[in-house]
């Protein structure tokens, strides 16, 4: 978690079977609420939300888990779980065969990515400061 933020609400917790991505999404988007008011905002913290599980759900082991924290302004979302699943640990990390690091790097200020054998972890941050894109 990035210093100087307070975590919103406890981590939200599941595996890639059921309906827990769009749990986490529809959290994160509530707890986002209490940060911005603006909706354009919202609707880009709950795709990136949205990109990065679906990352973990199709790429990932284990438990995900989504965690949520706030300094007042900026808003980090941390997908993380429990590796690659693939079955040489050793082998070269997973890579996003989709749109979703693409979107992820459209719309977030900042965001990375950090992989090992064992952990997957992508985080994003929004600063509610920035000005509303117009359309």
């Amino acid at each position: 978690m990035t210093e100087g933020m307070e975590r919103l609400g406890e981590p939200i917790g599941f595996t890639g079977e059921g309906d827990g991505g769009r749990r986490a999404r529809r959290a994160v988007r509530e707890r986002a609420a209490k940060v911005f008011a603006d909706e354009t905002l919202l609707d880009d913290v709950e795709l990136m939300t949205a990109e990065g599980v679906a990352n973990a759900i199709l790429h990932g082991s284990g438990l995900i888990s989504v965690t949520i924290a706030t300094d007042g302004r900026r808003l980090h979302v941390e997908v993380s779980d429990d590796g690659p699943a693939q079955s040489d640990p050793d082998g070269p990390p997973r890579l996003d065969h989709g749109r979703g690091l693409t979107v992820i790097d459209a719309l977030a200020d900042e965001w990375g990515l950090d992989q090992t054998p064992h952990r997957t972890r992508l985080w994003f941050i929004i600063d509610g400061r920035r000005p509303s894109a117009t359309v």
